[in-house]
């Protein structure tokens, strides 16, 4: 008798900002694809602080397809956003994805390693052997810059903190909710303190290459980056 396989239901937590150009034709294509895959799904779109349409547009996806759902926090704030799409997830595995990316190609990959009891988190890594990362220059010097950074202040051990992630829902919330740092290292923060809380943590390698350009650029992010940083730096090395 052939083995019985059950599949998990999923959700897809994509932060959207200042996104009308790429919104709806990303999100119905991947709508499309998934329909083809053997899951119950549901995509939230953590729209934060938008200036353009893209609000307007995910809420209109949202009153039309019964798997989209939209929540909206006023600021421009990346964290808050992935955040807050964590905690509302509903599914028993988290995918977080990005809006130019939406790589189903890792979704099949991560969940065929957390079939796996012993893994509660799969990584998305730019950097490991086996990457293709087709970003600029600086955007990949950024990422190899701030993960050094990491390991050598707080001890983190993977190659990757930031992009395509996916978890065990019921593991990994009660750890979003713990999370202080918001905007562009909270990512970092959620990956590190499930290492440190002794979940399974698993990197696979991706590829990358962007649709378009970031919608908030480098230079004006890396004071932010600093000071959370330094945060980031006090909150694990000196909590209790």
């Amino acid at each position: 008798m052939a083995e019985s396989r059950t599949f998990p239901s999923l959700s897809i937590v994509i932060p959207v900002y200042d996104e009308e150009a790429i919104l709806r034709t990303a999100v119905l294509e991947l709508s499309d694809r998934l329909t083809l895959l053997p899951w119950s799904y549901e995509i939230l779109l953590a729209e934060n602080g938008s200036t353009d349409r893209t609000l307007e547009i995910a809420a209109e996806l949202a009153s039309r397809f019964d798997a989209i759902r939209c929540h909206h926090t006023a600021e421009p704030n990346y964290g808050k956003a992935l955040r807050e799409g964590i905690l509302r997830a509903g599914g028993e595995m988290v995918i977080c994805d990005e809006i130019d990316l939406c790589d189903t190609n890792f979704y099949e990959r991560a969940l065929s390693l957390l079939r796996d009891p012993s893994v509660d988190f799969v990584v998305g890594s730019k950097s490991m052997a086996g990457a293709v990362d087709r970003r600029p220059y600086f955007r990949r010097l950024g990422t190899l810059v701030i993960n050094a950074m990491l390991r050598t202040a707080l001890g983190f051990k993977g190659t990757d903190t930031h992009g395509l992630k996916a978890f065990r829902r019921d593991k990994v919330q009660p750890i979003a909710s713990a999370c202080l740092i918001e905007r562009d290292l909270f990512a970092s923060e959620l990956v590190i303190r499930a290492e440190r809380a002794g979940l399974g943590v698993r990197e696979i390698p991706v590829q990358v290459q962007e649709k378009r350009p970031p919608t908030v650029g480098l230079a004006r992010r890396v004071p932010s980056v600093l000071r959370n940083f330094v945060k980031l730096f006090i909150a694990i090395r000196f909590e209790r």
